[in-house]
C-alpha cells in the first residue's frame, strides 16, 4: 500500500515526467484506489489490461463500468473487436502518446490493471520487437496443439525461452505461439526483448495487495459467481452470435474459454465455474510472481 506522505513526497520533487503505476494481482481493489487517486490530483488513468482492449466483452473481463469511472478520464478500453490480435508493441505506441498528452497538459498519467507485459512495456526503457507474423509457422504450431495438446507446442518454447515460458500458462497459446514466432524469425528470445533496464520516468508504485493469499482466492471465489449472476453466459452467447469465432484472440481467454466449453456441452455450468475460479488464482500467483520486481521500488519510496 503506500501513504499520504509518501505520495506527497513524490509529488513535491521537482516537475518532470511523473508516473503512477499501480499494479498487484486480479481482485485486489486497484480500480477503487485509482479513480481516488486520479480525482485527487485531476488527472486520468491509462488502462494495462490485455483484455479490457476488447469490445463487447465486459463482465469476464471485470471491465470498470462508466459509474465507477466517476468521470475520470481512462483511456486503451475498447478499442479493438475480440478477433483483432494486438501486440505489445501496438499497445506501448499508443499508450505513449497519450502519457505525452498527458505530461503537456501538466497532469501525471496513472496506469492501472494488471497485465505486466504492458506496464513493463511503457515503465523500463527496452525495445519490443516489431516482428511480422509468420503464417506457416503459426498454422504448424496450432495444429500441433489441437493434435498433441498446448503442452506440446509449450514444451517447444521452455526450451528456446525457458526464462519468458515461466511467465506464462502452457494453455496461453496465442502468446506461446508468438514467443515461439519471434524467437525463431529473430534468434533473440523474448525474455531478452524485454529485459528490464533502468526506469524511464520518475514512477511511484502502488501495491494494494496485502500478502493475504486466502483472502485473495476468497475474493476470486465470490468473483466469480457475481460474474455469473451478471450474465456473463448470456454475454458470451451474445459474442458468438455477433460471429466472433472460439478462436478468436480475445475469446481464448479465462472466463470466455471456460463458458464456451460449457456452451458446447463439453463440460458442466458447476465445472466452468470451477475452472474459472481455478485459472484466475493461477493467473493470479502468476501475476503475483511478475509484479514483484516492483516491490523494490515501493521500499524506497
Amino acid at each position: 500500500m503506500f501513504s499520504k506522505e509518501q505520495l506527497q513526497k513524490f509529488l513535491d520533487k521537482k516537475w518532470d515526467k511523473k508516473l503512477i503505476v499501480i499494479y498487484g494481482p486480479t481482485a485486489c481493489w486497484k480500480t477503487a484506489i485509482s479513480i481516488d487517486i486520479a480525482k485527487t490530483l485531476d488527472t486520468e488513468i491509462i488502462s494495462t489490461d490485455s483484455r479490457q482492449i476488447f469490445k463487447f466483452m465486459d463482465i469476464g473481463t471485470a471491465k470498470i463500468t462508466k459509474e465507477e469511472m466517476q468521470w475520470v478520464g481512462h483511456h486503451m478500453i475498447d478499442i479493438i473487436t475480440p478477433d483483432i490480435q494486438y501486440s505489445v508493441w501496438q499497445f506501448k505506441n499508443e499508450a505513449i502518446k497519450i502519457m505525452e498528452n498527458l505530461w503537456n497538459n501538466k497532469k501525471i498519467p496513472i496506469l492501472c490493471w494488471w497485465t505486466g507485459l504492458y506496464i513493463d512495456s511503457l515503465i523500463y526503457d527496452f525495445t519490443i520487437p516489431k516482428v511480422e507474423p509468420n503464417k506457416e509457422l503459426r498454422l504448424q504450431l496450432e495444429t500441433e496443439a489441437k493434435k498433441y495438446w498446448n503442452e506440446f507446442v509449450y514444451e517447444k518454447l521452455i526450451k528456446l525461452d525457458p526464462e519468458y515460458a515461466k511467465t506464462i500458462h502452457s494453455n496461453n497459446l496465442r502468446y506461446v505461439i508468438r514467443a515461439i514466432e519471434v524467437k525463431t524469425m529473430t534468434g533473440i528470445a523474448k525474455s531478452e526483448f524485454i529485459w528490464e533496464k533502468e526506469l524511464k520516468y520518475d514512477t511511484f508504485f502502488v501495491n494494494p495487495y496485502d500478502g493475504n493469499r486466502k483472502v485473495l482466492y476468497d475474493r476470486i471465489d465470490r468473483r466469480v459467481n457475481i460474474m455469473i449472476e451478471m450474465w456473463l453466459i448470456d454475454e458470451v452467447k451474445k459474442l458468438l452470435k455477433m460471429w466472433y469465432k472460439e478462436s478468436d484472440f480475445g475469446m481464448e481467454t479465462i472466463w470466455y474459454k471456460e463458458i464456451i466449453s460449457h456452451l458446447n456441452w463439453i463440460i458442466t455450468l458447476d465445472e466452468a465455474i470451477q475452472q474459472i475460479a481455478q485459472n484466475t488464482r493461477n493467473y493470479a500467483k502468476r501475476q503475483l510472481t511478475w509484479f514483484r520486481k516492483y516491490d523494490k521500488f515501493i521500499e524506497k519510496q
